[in-house]
């Protein structure tokens, strides 16, 4: 019979050292036992050790974020580099942590280390957090002997993924932004102003002109179903992002159309390559095989589409093409960066050459981004002056023709 693996939960203790001086902290373990056996090691007589209840909103700490994970390689690869045992050093970070969430599964995975399990093993368990490149690149740090500069180039690769990442968004997020304040000024004036305009009109008992009178037509559909556009508009949204998590041919097929708008298209474009340098650079880097190298990046990219493209690329080079030409048969790679890989294959030095690429597609979306934001501001006061403008006119033409007549 199987025995049930106990969670981790935070204990509150007090004690007395060997001074008689009372100490107080928290410390995170299986049981409460196993706390009070840990203070008497550090000459600490526990007087009382009690396990702290979850708050109501919250209670497990909030979501560990890819961020959280770049800080705690950069903070373990400083230690194990000063010279710290792994496992001290996982207490040592797990005790600086604020997230009751990042410091149990820390001391999990110390716990792990501890039984006998190697890093990479222990992290495996937790593959939310570590995805497969992490898991795989901290398996040949261990194999090679290089686990702190290893851990420390995993760190670096995060940061730079996250953060074209958080470029990316924000590309999205503008256009979005444009649209939804569009629609929410128009809503507002079309359910709150219009009417008042519409009463005044009735009591006038004038012909209205055409772009008036569609004006009104609109407010009037708009009040009677409204709430059943924004239901579908709602409904809409989350069809379209359950589906691309679901379904890889509908996923591709939105990956395919993004990468085709104006703009934000090219800002995709570059992201991806940036996403597929970095990525390829770092495995390389640490010693992982070229065709296993590629079966990781093919996830790495952030889209689909090139996705596919890497995986058709893996299985090309598996059966003996140079990568440069394997590349250059998707046809989504620019000429420069299949030159610069076929280069750094020449040379010896790929993962520095793919670094530099990686560097530069960093650079150009981080331009990209803020020309972008740069253009939609003014592009913002545009088009809700615009639309509100239109609806002024089309409230004023019939005073303006009343007028024309007296």
């Amino acid at each position: 019979m199987a025995t049930k693996t106990m969670e981790l939960a935070t204990y509150a203790w007090e004690g007395k050292d060997k001074r008689g001086k009372v100490l107080k902290g928290e410390q995170s373990a299986k049981s409460a036992n196993l706390i009070k056996a840990d203070l008497r090691r550090q000459g600490i007589n526990p007087t009382r050790v009690r396990k702290k209840g979850k708050p109501l909103l919250g209670g497990g700490g909030r979501a560990i974020k890819p961020q959280d994970i770049a800080i705690f390689s950069r903070q373990l690869a400083t230690m194990m580099k000063a010279g710290v045992p792994l496992v001290q050093g996982f207490e040592i970070v797990a005790g600086g942590q604020s997230n009751p969430r990042m410091k149990n599964m820390l001391i999990d995975i110390k716990n792990s280390i501890e039984g006998g399990s190697t890093l990479s093993e222990s992290l495996n368990k937790y593959p939310v957090q570590f995805d497969e490149l992490f898991v795989n690149l901290v398996a040949a740090g261990e194999q090679a002997g290089v686990l702190d500069t290893l851990l420390d180039e995993i760190a670096t690769y995060k940061e730079r993924t996250e953060e074209i990442k958080s470029k990316i968004k924000k590309a999205l997020f503008y256009p979005a932004a444009v649209i939804g304040v569009a629609v929410l000024v128009s809503a507002v004036l079309l359910i709150f102003v219009v009417p008042q305009f519409q009463m005044i009109f009735q009591d006038a008992g004038s012909d209205l002109p055409a772009f008036t009178q569609a004006v009104i037509n609109l407010s009037e559909n708009v009040q009677s179903y409204g709430w059943i556009y924004a239901i579908v508009i709602v409904g809409s949204i989350v069809a379209i992002v359950l589906a691309k998590k679901r379904s890889r041919p509908f996923a591709h097929l939105l990956d395919r159309i993004a990468l085709k708008v104006p703009i934000i298209g090219k800002i995709l474009h570059d992201s991806a390559i940036a996403r597929f340098a970095r990525t390829l650079a770092t495995t390389f880097a640490a010693g992982v095989p070229l065709v296993d190298a590629l079966d990781t990046v093919s996830g790495a990219t952030g889209n689909a589409v090139y996705g596919e493209a890497v995986k058709r690329i893996r299985e090309d080079v598996s059966v003996g093409h140079q990568l440069q030409l394997a590349m250059s048969q998707v046809n989504l790679f620019p000429n420069m960066v299949i030159q610069m890989t076929a280069i750094g294959e020449e040379s010896g030095s790929l993962d520095a050459m793919l670094t530099k690429v990686a560097e530069f597609y960093e650079r150009e979306v981080n331009n990209a981004v803020d020309a972008l934001s740069s253009l939609i501001e003014p592009l913002v006061m545009v088009v809700i002056g615009g639309m509100v403008g239109s609806l002024v006119v089309a409230m004023y033409l019939p005073i303006f023709k009343l007028a024309a007549t007296i």
